[in-house]
């Protein structure tokens, strides 16, 4: 009887395990698309952040927590995905503070616009990334769209088996561990595509409401209370990539500056500023105007250091030793990263 049992554990120990080989096989790594591994690098680097950035590609594409370090000595990170709605941000915030207490945390809120999950696409990029808690069971629950299944989140190899047949390389060599593809979630972009006239003449479409939806006002209230449960200055933003790729509309602009004032929360549109900022659509964006590069992040992120240190009392630590020692070998991998992308480019 022992025997059987112990030859029964013994087998499903090994299916156990061919089934972890194989998934880890079949999960997709991102390296063609690296917005999808930004989640995941964050583990490695989480701990004694006093700024977090919560949001979508205009957080993770326009500030960088090297320049915040190297102009103000401000220790931060950027907890960004691709289109992050309102309730991931507030997942992943809950969870942040699991692992650190950050004195500021920092979100976009042109995610407010939208109400329902929109895709799994986008939502693999953001659940995916997420090391397994209450707070990515919450996130999954509220993030799925009616096509998906919760059962196919706890095993992935259901979802992606059809990849078996297109395995790459990559699959391979990346199938435990992978390069990081981001600086303290930064995802940095050193090409330049300039913004058209014709572009920046644009006016975005009618929209039949222009009411922020309930629910995404509902996580932002939450967003605030957990905020405040735990020490930290919530701080809201809108960045300065509005174009024809993102809309920002004065009708919004108008209920996220009521909101701010009736909650006395800071809001800055960093819109109307690009001026003061020192942007110009013509260098500092890789996309028409759609997103910021490298350049246009660095003035942005200057721009709003000085805000954080002036305004809202983030403090200076690089006169502590074991901080700067952990920001020089940050900042010499950005160094190196965009020394490397700018020579890929032939600037």
């Amino acid at each position: 009887m022992k025997k059987r049992i112990l030859i029964a554990v013994c087998a499903i120990l090994v299916i156990a395990v061919l089934l972890g080989l194989l998934q880890a096989l079949l999960i997709p790594k991102y390296r063609d698309n690296p917005e999808g591994a930004l989640i995941g690098e964050y583990y490695d680097e989480a701990g004694d952040h006093d700024v977090i950035f919560v949001g979508d590609c205009e957080v993770y594409e326009s500030f960088i927590p090297a320049v915040l370090w190297r102009e103000y000595g401000i220790s931060s990170y950027v907890r960004g995905s691709a289109q992050q709605l309102a309730w991931q941000s507030y997942y992943l915030l809950e969870e942040t503070f699991q692992y650190e207490q950050p004195r500021a945390v920092v979100f976009n809120v042109l995610a407010l616009k939208y109400g329902t999950p929109q895709s799994e696409a986008f939502n693999r990029m953001t659940l995916d990334g997420m090391k397994w808690s209450i707070s990515k069971v919450s996130s999954i629950l509220a993030s799925m769209t009616e096509e998906e299944s919760f059962l196919d989140y706890i095993f992935p190899v259901l979802r992606f088996h059809s990849r078996i047949t297109s395995l790459t390389a990559d699959d391979f060599r990346y199938a435990f561990s992978s390069p990081a593809v981001s600086q303290c979630g930064y995802l940095m972009q050193t090409g330049v595509r300039p913004m058209t006239e014709e572009l920046a003449s644009l006016e975005g479409p009618r929209l039949s409401d222009y009411t922020l939806p309930q629910t995404a006002m509902e996580y932002l209230e939450k967003m605030r209370t957990l905020c405040e449960e735990n020490g930290a200055e919530l701080i809201l933003i809108k960045s300065p990539t509005n174009s024809w790729g993102y809309w920002w509309y004065d009708q919004w602009e108008e209920q996220i500056t009521a909101y701010a004032a009736e909650k006395r929360l800071a809001y800055y549109n960093f819109i109307p500023l690009c001026e003061e900022i020192g942007i110009d659509w013509s260098e500092d964006t890789y996309d028409e105007g759609v997103h910021l590069n490298v350049y246009g992040a660095e003035k942005l992120s200057r721009y709003f250091g000085s805000l954080l240190r002036e305004k809202h009392g983030v403090l200076d630590r690089s006169g502590e030793k074991a901080m700067s020692d952990r920001w020089d070998q940050r900042m010499a991998a950005y160094e190196e990263q965009k020394k490397t992308m700018e020579e890929g480019n032939g600037t």
